[in-house]
């Protein structure tokens, strides 16, 4: 049976993983445009330079930049008592420090944890979400984050959310400093033009799957395990099952929401797009419909 530290070490290991991996591919793409380029040599020590930075940036300060993207609010004890004093509970039932507390003023109800490890988490819902769901049902979901902290989630999911962002970005600069700084100055009898048609291909293509497999990365089956340790937690799978179908009856898309971090949210932060069968291939979140089936068929057999 899942707990709420299942998987921990696999978890921490497919960060180094994630973080190995950016800094090849970045490094790979100024390489190859720094040869492309004439005069553009000093791209590859940039690359370097510039994945190294992010990387190491992503993991320490990866809960305030997501907290800037999210534009999260500080939330004290006085700001919302019922709230503070139900994380404080599930935090010592659960054995976590008390993570710091955040408000995303959005009327699609919605949570997300984040932080690089128990001691420096964070935990986020939106007005929307304070707004519809009822006690047990706000269990429920707090104990969910909670169990993605326990779980080590929070760390590679919130690394590979801003490895890709950043990865995406740089690309995308690199694409038109090269489109509009670097052709017809290709070097010389060295081939340059055909390299530089393959980099401007690599970086508009390669940028983009490179962001969605690293989302893809974070598995959905870190969902169903953080459901099954949140119920754990609670013992009531009926009340996060309730919220997880008032939620997707709601069916509030976020104001400002970020495809790069969409795996960090509760629930699918864009629940109105198409579900077909392409896009359900790439679906950061497994369909409701199954995550509360498991919760209620645990509930039935306990």
């Amino acid at each position: 049976m899942a707990t709420l530290y299942t998987h921990q070490a696999e978890n921490v290991r497919r960060t180094w993983y994630l973080m190995t991996a950016f800094l090849a591919l970045f490094v790979a793409i100024g390489w190859v445009l720094s040869y492309t380029i004439e005069g553009g040599e000093w791209l590859f020590p940039v690359a370097i330079a510039f994945a190294l930075f992010s990387t190491v940036g992503s993991y320490w300060f990866s809960d305030k930049l997501v907290i800037s993207m999210t534009r999260a609010k500080p939330l004290t004890r006085s700001d919302d008592l019922e709230l503070y004093q139900m994380v404080e509970n599930l935090s010592i039932t659960a054995g976590l420090p008390m993570p710091k507390l955040y408000i995303v003023d959005d009327p699609s109800p919605n949570a997300f944890a984040t932080g690089r490890d128990p001691n420096h988490a964070v935990v986020a819902v939106t007005t929307g979400l304070r707004h519809i769901l009822d006690k047990s049902e706000l269990e429920g979901v707090l104990a969910h984050e909670l169990s993605h902290i326990g779980n080590r989630d929070m760390l590679v999911g919130t690394i590979a959310a801003v490895l890709a962002g950043v990865l995406v970005m740089i690309s995308q600069l690199f694409f038109r400093m090269t489109l509009f700084g670097g052709m017809g100055r290709s070097r010389n009898n060295r081939g340059g033009n055909a390299l530089m048609i393959v980099g401007l291909i690599a970086a508009l293509i390669i940028a983009p799957i490179a962001a969605t497999l690293l989302r893809l990365a974070i598995s959905r089956k870190r969902e169903f395990l953080a459901d099954a340790s949140g119920a754990l937690l609670t013992r009531y799978p009926d009340g996060l099952a309730s919220a997880l179908q008032k939620i997707n009856r709601a069916a509030v898309p976020m104001r400002h929401s970020s495809n790069a971090m969409a795996h960090l949210w509760l629930s699918d932060p864009e629940p109105r797009r198409k579900k077909n069968f392409v896009a359900k291939m790439f679906m950061t979140h497994p369909p409701v419909e199954e995550r509360v089936a498991a919760l209620l068929g645990r509930a039935t057999h306990e």
